[in-house]
């Protein structure tokens, strides 16, 4: 017999309210037990809420939505309690006393949402996203992914493989047939080439999905004493960093989290970069240099008194940064800077933040787009155009093997969207859920 699950969905306690959620065959008779009556479907109805005893538990504002019309699609039901921890805790371990009902697992009533066809893979991921969500932009991007979009397109091209093996597989058994189109290759492998060009396009998308969803990763770097940990300090506006006018303060990589106009910015201050460091200051440079080669901007920080020049990884763009400009004096505001600031007085912080916000929105111009967002849609996309990648240009290859090479990227693109069976995947995927939802 399937088990009827419940769990707090609203969140730490004490609070004003909190939701105990239930989903299962057991809903209505576990409702009727507490209440004493089962409610209109979908209509808030004030009960006290009893245990087994007869002991009242709690005033209670009790929910029942009958399925397949509910979250789960099976029959749900909520109980608005007071948000004491020892209220909760009664109510819980009321229902725990009923037989065939258990806590939910983390993600559980999503998994069974899904289970149930409420919606697909893709879709629930993107409302684990959208639970997750810290900015605007990331709150948007996951909304609109949680509609039904990706599918759509994977189901588009599953089409077009599905219909090009048909045409192959009847060529194979009905060649010598008059209705049957003869020389598949000669009109359908251009077509299937554009499939493979078009999932590699797809593909190249995830890293606007991964600057979205992480956020926009911004590092710090420079000689000692350029001011990096003041800076770091400035943007996050709180004190971050330990500054000191001794060089060599900073010897691990430190983070602060910005929201630049909706933007997530993770702004990395790291050890300062010079010749013939200590064992401890060797070890904060290599991490320095480590997060540098990973970042999307680099802000190249020199205190323009005295500029000290550092190697930088290539292939990162950067920006150069002239800081301390307030102890500059009579120095010009040389061309070799892109900027020039003070770190101590926020001369110059406005227009960094607004070059950080043009250079950040350029990197998730793509938001409103169809975009893979989570690596397994890469590694599943790529494998499907791998396959296509063989059945188009092998031609050597037996047109059965070519047919088949196509089934296997339709069943790639199926996984994604779990339209194919991804039974191994679900523990993974929903265990990222907070338990309650």
């Amino acid at each position: 017999m399937r088990e009827t699950i419940f769990a707090l969905s609203s969140g730490a306690l004490p609070s004003g309210v909190a939701v105990v959620r239930l989903s299962g065959p057991d809903t209505a008779d576990a409702l009727v037990s507490l209440a004493g009556e089962l409610p209109q479907p979908r209509r808030a109805t004030l009960k006290a809420l009893r245990d087994q005893d007869g002991v009242v538990l709690d005033k209670s504002l009790v929910l029942f939505f009958p399925g397949p019309e509910s979250f789960t699609g099976e029959d749900c039901g909520e109980l608005h309690l007071h948000g004491g921890r020892a209220v909760v805790r009664a109510v819980l371990e009321t229902l725990s006393r009923r037989k065939y009902f258990r806590l939910a697992e983390a993600g559980e009533f999503t998994r069974r949402a899904f289970l149930n066809g409420k919606f697909n893979l893709t879709e629930a991921e993107a409302l684990s996203d959208l639970i997750a969500a810290e900015t605007e932009t990331q709150r948007r991007f996951a909304l609109s992914n949680s509609e039904d979009r990706h599918k759509r397109l994977y189901d588009e091209w599953r089409k077009i493989l599905i219909q090009t093996r048909a045409m192959i597989e009847a060529e194979l058994d009905f060649a010598d047939e008059e209705d049957v189109p003869g020389s598949v290759g000669d009109r359908v492998w251009q077509g299937v080439e554009r499939l493979r060009d078009s999932l590699k396009h797809h593909a190249a998308g995830y890293r606007t999905a991964e600057i979205i969803r992480e956020g926009f990763r911004v590092v710090i770097l420079g000689a000692p004493n350029a001011g990096k940990s003041s800076l770091l300090n400035t943007l996050a506006r709180r004190d971050i960093a330990i500054v000191t006018e001794e060089p060599g303060t900073t010897r691990d990589v430190l983070e602060a989290i910005l929201d630049v106009d909706g933007i997530r910015v993770i702004l990395t201050d790291t050890a300062g970069i010079r010749e013939n460091p200590g064992r401890v200051e060797a070890l904060g440079i290599d991490r320095a240099i480590d997060r540098a080669r990973q970042a999307d901007l680099l802000l190249l920080l020199e205190d323009c008194s005295n500029p000290v020049s550092i190697d930088i990884p290539h292939d990162v763009p950067y920006l150069r940064i002239g800081n301390k400009v307030d102890l500059a004096g009579g120095v010009p505001k040389s061309t070799l800077y892109d900027l020039l600031i003070s770190a101590r007085t926020g001369e110059g912080i406005d227009s960094l933040l607004n070059k950080l916000r043009s250079i950040a929105e350029t990197a998730t111009t793509g938001a409103t787009e169809t975009l893979p967002f989570r690596e397994r849609h890469v590694q599943l996309i790529l494998e499907a155009a791998e396959h296509v990648e063989r059945a188009a240009t092998q031609y050597n290859l037996p047109l059965e093997i070519r047919a088949e090479e196509l089934r296997l990227a339709a069943d790639a693109l199926g996984r994604i969207t779990g339209t194919i069976d991804v039974e191994d995947l679900l523990d993974t995927i929903f265990s990222q859920f907070c338990i309650g939802k």
